[in-house]
């Protein structure tokens, strides 16, 4: 991917304060747009300051423009509706002396690569940046499968890791602190352990029958293993998964980190792995497998007031319900904590607000359907967006519909009872039909779909879990995803800062190629020769025995020493990322990740943090060749 960059690096972006031009004169307008916004000609640097009066938007619209409705929408050339889309009102053409036939005839290319660059400078002068410059850059947007932005009518938004990003170490560490602490009062051993966020990363699948926690490729090969807190040499992973291939569809082997919300989990499992080997579990507790070892994390966990929910024999619907109680428990804990000091736990983005009260203002009906509680939800909400909000909004405000305790995935999958939020402390009552501008609680994604009579690809659902947010929504509803992926910043800028370790590493891999071929037909020629038979070329044929034998020797000898250069530059490549497991989106030098497959299977577009879509407009067209410049190529 690094090869593909040409622009590297962020550009920081001003925001205009409602600039309004006044409508100006122009007798071909498609031949010089950027002279009539008062933007300098490419070269010239002068400009003219351009008029400013105010201009009533929907008059506006309605007579010089109109904006096409589901009814007239059609399918462009790409698939994609055009619902949505903005069309000059063909009757206001003559007054620009605009002949739109005619003015199309001609070297369209010509007038395109003027009009493309009149409009980059243009994006200058305002202090914006261009769409292709934003692609390049960690803050970018990333496209899977294209996307008409215009033709979207509702957004819905999770809210933790996605509206709301918390601070990993302080979030995570307090869950494994609380986690750790229960496991301790089981009679597990805890002590001398300590939480480290770099052990795991998103994407990884932990493998309960081993006690392993693996890095697999799109086709689920196995690259990189760990066995407690132990990584695997080449070797041993061979020896253990030459002959299968991670199945996430065997829920009861295999369980994927889809969020960030899995570290802690995951460093808790791996640390016990390393006790049980040791011996060091109490007899007590009963024989424990590494399986027994992830139901203890996952059930024993919820041992609170008392209560034990552990049980070795438990079945898999019970360690279901107790990996329900340690959530309610731990989570409810330590979501307390946070909503004392949120400060603490939360970081601010205040662009955040900004994008969503464009898109809102866009005409977009915005929705926020959460797993949080109401006054979770209410108070990290608050203090989230109100200090960022204009004209003393709040929160809500930007919101059509808000739902929380939706018990995602089964809200995209099935009914459940809907509930009313009547009162701010919380109250509740039956509902059996949800309205614009209600709180909810529970309910679901069809009854979203009815009650604001949208449906399918009319909606898109941005969220930080691949399977509960971005598989379930497009799979069972299709509505259009997005994944936010906060880790994605990180990841382009290890990447821009190895470019000279993978061209060096390249260059090594294709001269021990070039060497191979080499080899591989002088071998060859030997081959032919010890059986009586010519060798493929003359010059082969006129070597002698010992000639031939001698550079057979040396170019064995120099692949051997470009293999001890290769091996760990290769092993080190994605250090930058991750020490244990390199880069989020490769397993290996050019191999994408099961992470990597995972996105591009459900996510139409892919991006670092929500308010990314500030710099793109609510009207924005994502095209799916764009991929072939994104971080996760």
């Amino acid at each position: 991917m690094v090869d593909l960059i040409e622009f590297c690096g962020s550009c920081s972006l001003r925001r205009l304060q409602n600039p309004v031009l006044a409508p100006v004169r122009v007798k071909n307008p498609a031949r010089a747009p950027a002279r009539a916004l008062g933007f300098p000609r490419p070269g010239t640097g002068k400009a003219r300051a351009p008029r400013r009066c105010a201009i009533n938007a929907e008059s506006v619209e309605g007579e010089v423009f109109s904006v096409t409705s589901s009814s007239k929408s059609d399918v462009d050339y790409l698939g994609e509706s055009t619902k949505g889309d903005l069309n000059v009102n063909e009757e206001h053409l003559d007054a620009f002396g605009f002949d739109g036939q005619a003015d199309l005839d001609g070297l369209i290319g010509e007038i395109a690569r003027i009009e493309a660059k009149e409009a980059e400078c243009s994006l200058n002068a305002l202090g914006i940046v261009d769409p292709f410059s934003l692609r390049n850059s960690p803050r970018g947007i990333f496209c899977s499968r294209t996307l008409n932005l215009r033709s979207i009518s509702a957004i819905g938004y999770d809210m933790d890791y996605t509206l709301i990003h918390y601070n990993v170490m302080a979030w995570e560490g307090r869950a494994y602190d609380y986690g750790m602490a229960n496991l301790g009062s089981m009679g597990f051993p805890v002590d001398g352990l300590e939480f480290d966020p770099n052990m795991v990363i998103r994407g990884l699948v932990m493998d309960k029958e081993r006690g392993n926690l693996v890095k697999a490729d799109r086709f689920g090969y196995v690259k990189r293993a760990m066995h407690g807190t132990k990584m695997l040499s080449t070797r041993a992973i061979s020896e253990i998964y030459g002959r299968e291939l991670v199945d996430l569809r065997k829920e009861s082997r295999w369980e994927f980190l889809n969020t960030l919300f899995s570290v802690s989990e995951a460093v808790m499992f791996m640390q016990m792995v390393d006790r049980l080997d040791q011996g060091a579990v109490p007899a007590e507790l009963g024989p424990l497998d590494y399986k027994g070892i992830q139901k203890a994390r996952s059930c024993g966990l919820s041992n609170y007031h008392g209560i034990q929910y552990y049980n070795s024999n438990s079945s898999f619907g019970f360690q279901a319900v107790a990996k329900a109680l340690f959530r309610a428990h731990v989570e409810g804990q330590l979501k307390s904590e946070i909503m004392a000091e949120p400060e603490r736990f939360v970081e601010p983005d205040p662009e955040l607000p900004l994008a969503l009260l464009d898109q809102k203002e866009a005409g977009k009906k915005l929705l926020l359907i959460t797993n949080s509680d109401y006054h979770y939800t209410n108070k990290m909400m608050q203090h989230a967006f109100n200090r960022f909000l204009p004209n003393d909004m709040g929160w809500r405000d930007l919101f059509e519909m808000v739902i929380v305790s939706a018990r995602k995935p089964e809200f995209f999958q099935m009914s459940q009872p809907l509930y009313e939020i009547v009162t701010s402390d919380g109250l509740m009552r039956p509902c059996f039909k949800a309205k614009s501008g209600g709180l909810y609680s529970g309910g679901s994604a069809q009854m979203v779909e009815k009650s604001l009579d949208v449906h399918g690809d009319e909606i898109l659902y941005v969220g930080d879990h691949i399977y509960t947010d971005v598989s379930q929504s497009k799979v069972h509803l299709r509505w259009r995803t997005a994944l936010i992926c906060r880790e994605l910043e990180d990841e382009y800028n290890a990447l821009i800062h190895s470019r000279s370790h993978k061209e060096e590493l390249i260059e090594l891999i294709e001269q021990k190629e070039i060497v191979g071929d080499l080899f591989n037909q002088l071998r060859l020629a030997l081959q032919r020769r010890t059986k009586g038979r010519p060798a493929q070329t003359r010059a082969a044929n006129n070597m002698d025995d010992q000639e031939l034998m001698e550079n057979m020797q040396k170019l064995l000898i120099l692949m051997k020493r470009l293999d001890q250069k290769i091996a760990p530059m290769l092993e080190a490549d994605g250090e930058l990322f991750n020490k244990r497991w390199g880069y989020l989106s490769r397993a290996g030098l050019w191999d994408k990740s099961h992470l990597t497959r995972q996105i591009e299977k459900y996510a139409d577009i892919y991006t670092s943090r929500v308010s990314n879509f500030l710099h793109y407009t609510p009207f924005m067209y994502f095209r799916s060749q764009e991929q072939v410049k994104t971080v996760f190529k």
